[in-house]
């Protein structure tokens, strides 16, 4: 017999506990395999990131600082969410995942990548970047 148990939660954790409790006291042997990874990115994460593209983008624009420098030097270019996605986080995602898609992220990666795409922006250009968007913040 082979179970998978997914424990993602306290409430999953002690189904887990009482199952493998009563499997023990039933077979007087257990094997165990732990995997540990960490889940894909939820619809509210995925909200949270183009938020924060929208924020970034006018940041960006707000500080003068447009896209002449990655298309063309002669013509000012205004940012928008998704040339800040394609422009500035995708290429830190996937230097830092081995991932294309935003979809394929981890829970814990887009925190990961906003620090290191802030700190970048910091360092570089003297912007501050804007914070990670709060679960109950919406587009203005």
């Amino acid at each position: 017999m082979t179970d998978t148990l997914i424990i993602n939660s306290e409430i999953a954790l002690a189904k887990a506990q009482k199952q493998l409790a009563d499997l023990w006291r039933e077979k007087k042997y257990l094997e165990v395999k732990i995997s540990r990874k960490a889940s894909q990115r939820t619809l509210t994460q995925n909200a949270a990131m183009h938020l924060f593209f929208g924020w970034l983008a006018d940041a960006l624009n707000d500080a003068g600082k447009d896209m002449r420098r990655t298309l063309r030097h002669d013509v000012d270019i205004p940012w928008t969410p998704e040339s800040v996605k394609e422009h500035l986080w995708r290429p830190i995602q996937k230097a830092m995942t081995e991932k294309h898609s935003t979809t394929e992220i981890t829970t814990v990666e887009p925190t990961a990548i906003h620090e290191v795409l802030s700190r970048h922006l910091g360092e570089r250009l003297g912007l501050v970047c804007p914070a990670w968007p709060k679960r109950d913040q919406e587009a203005a």
